[in-house]
């Protein structure tokens, strides 16, 4: 039943990748790393820890699991960074192996909230692409074109899609 949701959670991951490699590919200056967009997160860096950060978070709290290394991004480099996503995407593949009950209720917020167990998916995907798409938007502030993280490019990526014979 989960199989559905595979393209989305692969494309999430791949495109996350994908950015941090872009980026460590540019050897971008600490400054260009640090310095924020207008209306962004933060910076790159600190904005794809947090995108890693986040998605380790919701794929742990559907795998009922720890991650341990979760609360220690805050030095990672894009180095780092990539090993990390390449964790995540590893729990993700682990979480979809199993059937998830989406009505299954978790304790958020320090206690203070409860929610849904299939609204992380859901909080995944957006939250992810609307933050790659920050640094992006970082990205072509400095003049630097942003790879093409989209589901069609992951689709000729990765085979899902070709041209008719």
């Amino acid at each position: 039943m989960n199989e559905i949701l595979l393209d989305a959670i692969r494309h999430n991951n791949w495109a996350t990748k994908r950015l941090i490699t872009f980026c460590q590919d540019r050897n971008l200056s600490a400054d260009q790393l640090e310095v924020p967009g207008v209306g962004t997160f933060g910076g790159i860096l600190t904005t794809l820890r947090h995108i890693v950060g986040c998605d380790a978070s919701y794929g742990a709290r559907l795998a009922d699991t720890d991650v341990s290394w979760l609360h220690t991004l805050d030095e990672a480099d894009l180095q780092e960074l990539h090993a990390r996503a390449s964790e995540v995407e590893q729990l993700w593949e682990d979480v979809l192996s199993n059937p998830i009950d989406v009505e299954r209720i978790v304790v958020v917020d320090e206690g203070t909230r409860e929610v849904r167990a299939g609204i992380f998916l859901a909080q995944a995907l957006n939250h992810a692409n609307h933050h790659r798409e920050q640094v992006c938007a970082i990205l072509t502030g400095f003049g630097i074109q942003p790879p093409d993280i989209q589901a069609w490019e992951y689709a000729w990526t990765t085979g899902r899609i070709w041209d008719r014979t």
